[in-house]
């Protein structure tokens, strides 16, 4: 077993630990002791963030040559054919990615990046094609949210079949971003839809994707999509309800100015009830998804009311003041929850 020096340290303390109290015998505890190295540098991480760097280049390199006047004409010269044409280009472009993506990573399973990072690609390409596909058939309707639907769907089928939980993430991003638009078309883009303003709807959207996550749980080929899903869900979930708690159901900026901040109270017990259940959820399950944003979106509850309710009656030095205590003890708190955890301590050389 490879383990940074961090988690090695971690482990080390528990095995010693153990030997002390008498868990482990002697001969256990140097087995176990053996049993792993230490990693000196975390190259996973530095693969990670290498290929979404490379991948923020590329973007900017491509944006880069849009707007460059005498590229863009270039381009213009080059690419002067029907839109139906381009579509059918970036479609074969996008088709041949994947297929070299999935050949890719039938061979080598383990460079997990470096996979998703061409499928990201043909995510792009995908995109593109889909774009150039609304220009060839507009007849000027704009009811573009069905190519959002195209796209999404099409992320869908090929996230589960290769399978590739970036290219899943971005078919739920893509039914997000359709449940948003086609209910603004059908509502002629008015605040509400069947009375609910687009914070409301995305409340229902996040429900959904949150119990569909346990579908997937049952699911046993596609068991880690499950998580990626839960946790599109409970973002969509907890963002939305963060902004209902502080505009309500108001679509109209002018009718949310005249109301007092305590008629929107209900948005924000809903939302710490929510946060309470996903806390509970989390302990109950051992879930430190669910846990994780349950204890963030509680907080972020508690202090949007802080802020809410004494930013204007108090003075604002004794409102950074309690802040500043709060935090502390807060952080205190926390340093004694994480030293009766077991972690070693660090001593003045190490830090240095």
């Amino acid at each position: 077993m490879r383990l940074t020096k961090k988690k090695a340290k971690i482990v080390t303390s528990a095995v010693e630990s153990w030997i002390e109290e008498k868990v482990l015998s002697q001969e256990q505890g140097q087995m176990l002791l053996e049993s792993y190295e230490v990693v000196g540098f975390d190259w996973k991480r530095l693969a990670k963030y290498s290929f979404w760097i490379s991948i923020i280049c590329i973007i900017i390199s491509v944006g880069a040559i849009i707007a460059d006047d005498f590229l863009r004409e270039l381009l213009a010269k080059l690419f002067n054919a029907p839109e139906i044409i381009k579509c059918l280009f970036a479609a074969l472009i996008a088709a041949l990615i994947y297929y070299y993506g999935i050949k890719r990573k039938s061979k080598t399973p383990e460079k997990i990046f470096s996979n998703e990072a061409i499928f990201f690609l043909g995510v792009l390409a995908t995109a593109g094609s889909i774009t150039f596909l609304g220009r060839a058939i507009d007849i000027g309707s704009e009811h573009f949210s069905l190519l959002i639907l195209l796209a999404a769907i099409i992320y869908g089928i090929l996230g589960l079949w290769f399978p590739s939980k970036l290219v899943w993430i971005f078919s739920l991003l893509s039914i997000g971003t359709w449940m948003g638009t086609e209910t603004g078309y059908m509502s002629g883009w008015g605040a509400y839809y069947f009375g609910m303003n687009y914070p409301l709807r995305f409340v229902l959207f996040g429900l959904v994707l949150t119990a569909a996550s346990g579908a997937f749980s049952k699911w046993q080929l596609r068991h880690d999509f499950s998580r990626s899903t839960r946790a599109m869900g409970l973002l969509n979930l907890f963002i939305a309800l963060w902004i209902m708690s502080i505009f309500g159901n108001y679509g109209d900026m002018h009718e949310w100015e005249k109301i007092k901040q305590i008629e929107l109270f209900h948005w924000s017990v809903l939302f710490g009830i929510a946060a309470v259940v996903s806390i509970y959820h989390g302990i109950k399950e051992d879930d430190g998804m669910t846990r994780g944003f349950g204890i963030t979106f509680l907080f972020i509850n508690l202090y949007t009311r802080f802020f809410e309710y004494f930013w204007d009656n108090t003075h604002k030095a004794i409102f950074f003041a309690i802040l500043a205590v709060n935090f502390w003890y807060l952080g205190s708190r926390a340093e004694k929850i994480w030293n009766l955890g077991g972690l070693p301590k660090q001593t003045e050389t190490e830090k240095i």
